[in-house]
């Protein structure tokens, strides 16, 4: 534009050029030069230029420039349409110099975008606020506008202050937010609604104890103990020591048991199983500081004797579940102690301790009326006699394995009285025959499993009439059983809808 205007505007190579149909001008004048950059024109169209580049130097605002620009035509569609007359205009047509001023008609808009910067070119996102900020300076907006028409607004946070993420701010802060934002008090940086991050400490101490009581004692002692002093003294809650599991340590000994007992005191639960290196002594100590004791596991401990079942005996008459499995030690005496103080007894595991005889059973049987599972494996001196007395005196089994013992088809009969039976262990049992078998199916209503697994005596005869009397059976072990494929076929038919 700069060399149209010049006083040397003649050495300006004459040269034709047809004007561009789409633009918007119906005229030659200089905005035709900005727009379409073109380098030379004829003297009548020079001289018209000139005239009207004196005429666009003189505006002052926006809305004289958009009459200037645009056509009748186009200024009556917009007024229509009850538009503004910018709206018509394109942007790169107006300079910067007619938006230095702040018309009042844009004064009631504000940036709604967060953590961006306000555009330098765009009239109708003003600052709101009782004085100039430094933003507006810069942009070009002098004090008198901005004096002239007093606006608030709320200041917003920069984008590199909003790049960390805040939670959200409770409704009271926000709605105070708002009440400043609206212009009822002074200016609120956003940066001071911020909220202080959660924590998992802020939850109550009972939700963290629950959650640290789903841990095993290795992920409790030597993972979440170790992260502060708030988890170390909630991983040392009495809560968390009922169940006390010891299993599989061989490293724990008498030393350890007596510093737990000194320092956790009325355990639940004690599972020490497979610990070949603790005696009776730390044993008998940490059960005499467990008089709530309800479950007793310590199976394979084969150097323990009667001494921790008279411990027992003594000190928690509430136990429920007592496992001593493989302990060679254990003798007749113990279970009797066990018969008399521990009436509550629920659950018994004695299989291959193999000094027990019918006496201790028959003990056990008499004292613990409320068993609901008994296990026996191996254990050679347990015969029909013991069978008889759970059969006579514990009308609530549920489960009872005799696996390996010394038991008869005379005593498996006894069994048919127990109306809650679901659960029937006769492995390996040398005399048991077909019709006993087929009587217990015939009177134990709720059996549901059943096996007869390492029984030759077993046959097709007595298959097929497990497939047609078992109705509530859902599964039936028959390995090493002499059947063949033609009691197979009988079963399937038979039993569609269960699953041996």
């Amino acid at each position: 534009m700069g060399h149209l205007v010049s006083k040397n505007s003649k050495r300006v190579k004459k040269r034709r050029r047809k004007t561009r149909k789409n633009c918007i001008l119906h005229g030659p004048c200089m905005l035709c030069f900005i727009v379409h950059n073109t380098s030379t024109l004829d003297d009548d169209q020079l001289e018209s230029a000139s005239k009207l580049a004196e005429r666009y130097a003189t505006l002052t605002n926006p809305e004289e420039c958009a009459k200037f620009i645009l056509s009748p035509k186009e200024l009556g569609i917009l007024e229509e349409r009850n538009k503004n007359l910018l709206s018509g205009v394109p942007a790169k047509l107006i300079g910067n110099q007619l938006f230095q001023t702040v018309s009042s008609e844009y004064s009631d808009m504000v940036c709604k975008r967060k953590c961006t910067k306000l555009q330098a070119d765009t009239p109708c996102k003003q600052l709101r606020c009782a004085g100039v900020p430094a933003e507006a300076t810069e942009n070009g907006l002098s004090s008198e506008s901005a004096s002239a028409n007093p606006v608030h607004v709320c200041l917003l946070p920069s984008p590199a202050s909003c790049s960390t993420v805040h939670p959200i701010a409770p409704v009271k802060e926000r709605d105070s937010a708002q009440q400043l934002c609206s212009g009822a008090g002074e200016p609120l940086a956003c940066e001071n609604m911020t909220v202080e991050p959660l924590n998992i400490n802020h939850l109550p101490s009972s939700i963290l104890l629950k959650i640290f009581s789903n841990l095993s004692l290795d992920e409790r002692g030597l993972c979440a103990s170790l992260v502060c002093k708030y988890w170390r003294d909630l991983c040392l809650d009495f809560q968390l020591w009922k169940q006390l599991d010891l299993s599989g340590r061989a490293q724990v000994k008498d030393d350890v048991l007596i510093r737990i007992a000194s320092w956790i005191q009325n355990l639940t639960e004690i599972n020490i199983s497979d610990c070949r290196n603790v005696t009776d002594k730390g044993v008998c100590f940490l059960i005499s500081k467990s008089p709530g004791l309800l479950k007793y596991t310590a199976c394979r401990c084969k150097q323990l004797n009667n001494s921790t079942l008279d411990s027992i005996a003594q000190n928690c008459h509430l136990l429920q579940k007592l496992h001593v499995g493989n302990q060679d030690k254990l003798t007749d005496e113990g279970l009797k102690q066990i018969g008399e103080m521990c009436p509550k007894l629920k659950d018994i595991h004695f299989g291959q301790c193999y000094q027990l005889s019918d006496e201790g059973m028959v003990a056990i049987a008499k004292g613990c009326p409320n068993l609901q599972r008994i296990y026996m494996q191996e254990n050679k001196m347990v015969t029909d006699k013991s069978v008889k007395a759970f059969a006579e005196h514990c009308p609530e089994l549920q489960y009872v394995g005799f696996m390996g013992c010394s038991v008869t088809s005379e005593g498996v009969i006894h069994l048919t009285r127990l109306r809650q039976l679901s659960s029937l262990d006769l492995r390996h049992i040398t005399e048991l025959n077909n019709e006993t078998v087929m009587e217990v199916v015939k009177k134990c209503k709720n059996l549901s499993s059943l096996n007869l697994c390492l029984n030759w005596c077993i046959n097709d005869r007595c298959v097929e009439f497990i497939a047609k009397e078992g109705r509530s059976l859902k599964e039936l072990y028959l390995v090493s059983c002499r059947i063949t494929d033609y009691d197979n076929q009988a079963d399937g038919l038979e039993s569609q809808q269960r699953r041996f």
